[in-house]
């Protein structure tokens, strides 16, 4: 946390509808943020979340962008470069939220505009921040296997694009991150539910180091689920992101010893703003860069494409 006699990092969001108006709510309440304002197409939306949070309501993202230092672009996928770009030409440090963007072409321009105007760009892998990952962090070690899952009921948002770039880049992310390893196949099938694009996906990723990840997704599921199980030598760890809580089991001679793993609850998206805004007030690469960002994009992209293919 910043001292009070230290300066306020001066905050802003763009596109404050369902995540957004808790990224305006959380700057409001950060030690270290001065919640200047927030801007949406929508008006009525725009003033709402402008008099909940007492700040204004910025009639452009120009303007947003001249009155702050760092702003959270919480827009649909399809609109995140075109959102960020203008931002980070006025200067800006930006949160985007995943997926990074829709393309590489995109991707790449992101990246171009950031270099140029020396923007800090933080891709919204949340959980990466929740300190079930933190535990992960320290505890995977050479990870042969690993089965994730990530369920959600269907809700029209998010599904501008396939439920590969709306849920399972989280754990392409994740699995990537965890394996440190270049991938070397991958096997991916998926279904259309009630979408243009997939509803329903499964992913089966070989990394060169021999480690297999197995990912699936569904946004037409009766139930929510975030759940990961790593197995290695020392045994298998089995943790609930959603929960924060999960249980490590390890080989003790010959039997098998079941250990609740100490996670120390917290907001993930509050530690994620959190980080965010310490790495722009002490000049730091995130822990989810644009590069980041780009390379599990790209995984997805590809995912997808297969996906697509069979369909």
């Amino acid at each position: 946390m910043k001292s009070q006699n230290q300066k306020k990092i001066k905050c802003g969001v763009a596109g404050v509808g369902y995540l957004g108006q808790h990224h305006a709510r959380i700057y409001n309440e950060l030690d270290q943020c001065e919640l200047v304002g927030v801007f949406d197409p929508d008006h009525k939306v725009l003033e709402k979340i402008s008099a909940e949070q007492d700040c204004v309501a910025f009639k452009s993202l120009e303007e947003l962008a001249r009155s702050c230092e760092a702003v959270s672009v919480v827009a649909p996928t399809d609109l995140h470069a075109e959102v960020s770009i203008p931002i980070m030409q006025e200067g800006c440090h930006v949160l985007i939220e995943k997926p990074l963007c829709v393309n590489l072409q995109e991707a790449e321009k992101i990246l171009e505009v950031a270099q140029q105007n020396s923007s800090i760009i933080q891709v919204g892998h949340i959980e990466h921040y929740n300190p079930v990952m933190t535990f992960l962090e320290k505890a995977v070690k050479l990870p042969k296997y690993l089965t994730v899952e990530r369920l959600a009921p269907f809700q029209t948002r998010g599904t501008e694009v396939g439920v590969v770039l709306d849920l399972m880049i989280h754990d392409i992310g994740i699995v990537m991150a965890l394996v440190s390893s270049q991938i070397s196949k991958i096997d991916a099938i998926g279904v259309r539910v009630l979408s243009p694009s997939e509803d329903i996906a499964n992913a089966r990723i070989v990394f060169e180091n021999g480690c297999v990840a197995n990912l699936s997704a569904s946004r037409v599921s009766e139930k929510k689920a975030r759940e990961i199980r790593v197995f290695q030598d020392s045994g298998y760890l089995s943790l609930d992101f959603m929960n924060q809580k999960g249980h490590l089991i390890e080989k003790r001679d010959r039997s098998l010893n079941k250990i609740d793993v100490p996670v120390d609850k917290g907001e993930p998206l509050a530690l994620e703003l959190e980080s965010f805004v310490n790495c722009v007030i002490e000049s730091k690469v995130p822990k989810t860069d644009a590069k980041f960002g780009k390379s599990a994009l790209d995984v997805a992209l590809f995912i997808t494409k297969q996906i697509n293919s069979a369909l």
